[in-house]
């Protein structure tokens, strides 16, 4: 089974680190997020890699190399311009004729990939859908109301639970025939287009072992917490 990891993005969110950086080279501790990901991969029992690269992708490339030095086998695929998530997968499809994991390169991970293959396996899933149970408070009343206007209850400021999407996904290799060629493409459009095929789109949901680091905010709360767990501050 091979991982593909997408890490073209160009990180908007996170400059002006990112203006010599890609993302996923940011550092957390002494090593960047993505050789935190392929280091979890590997450990999950995946050792043959794609990364999707695009935006400063010589960096990635000249630091992973053919991944021999991490204890995988790397390859890449290339676009020459953003194509959002799903789009960014296309680029590899050369490269995968089985069933694959698919992860977002801006995220960190720590639960049981073999669990979330073998649970998709099981189903005969079209596609398994990471998830993680989210917690938020909202800054607001919420206020029910009746058809005709009377308010009926008022719950202050309530503290509302889902699950959200890590960015990881076991997939069947036939999801690329629903992505469009060079063009930017989510991956939210090729899920819904799944699901409107009446494929089947299931879910493995986990309460811990998600870390996004999405903007300058989210970056600076897990490299705080990645150094306060190897006990440096």
């Amino acid at each position: 089974m091979k991982a593909i990891i997408l890490a073209g993005g160009l990180g908007t969110r996170l400059q002006p680190y990112t203006t010599f950086l890609p993302k996923p080279m940011l550092p957390l501790g002494e090593r960047p997020i993505l050789e935190h990901i392929i280091d979890w991969t590997r450990k999950n029992g995946i050792k043959s890699l794609v990364l999707c690269v695009s935006y400063l992708r010589r960096t990635i490339e000249d630091y992973f190399e053919d991944g021999k030095r991490f204890g995988v086998d790397i390859e890449y695929a290339v676009s020459q311009r953003p194509l959002a998530t799903a789009g960014q997968l296309k680029t590899a499809q050369e490269f995968v004729d089985d069933t694959f994991v698919c992860m977002y390169g801006d995220s960190i991970f720590d639960f049981s990939l073999r669990r979330m293959i073998k649970q998709h396996r099981a189903k005969k899933a079209f596609v398994t859908m990471g998830l993680s149970s989210y917690k938020t408070r909202l800054p607001y009343g919420v206020i029910d109301t009746s058809k005709t206007g009377r308010v009926q209850s008022w719950n202050e400021k309530p503290e509302m639970q889902t699950n959200v999407n890590m960015g990881c996904y076991v997939m069947e290799p036939h999801i690329f025939s629903l992505i469009p060629k060079n063009r930017p493409y989510g991956m939210d459009d090729v899920i819904k287009k799944a699901m409107n095929g009446k494929k089947l789109v299931s879910s493995f949901i986990t309460k811990n072992g998600f870390t996004d680091i999405g903007d300058k905010t989210a970056y600076g709360k897990a490299y705080k917490e990645h150094i306060l767990k190897l006990g440096k501050i």
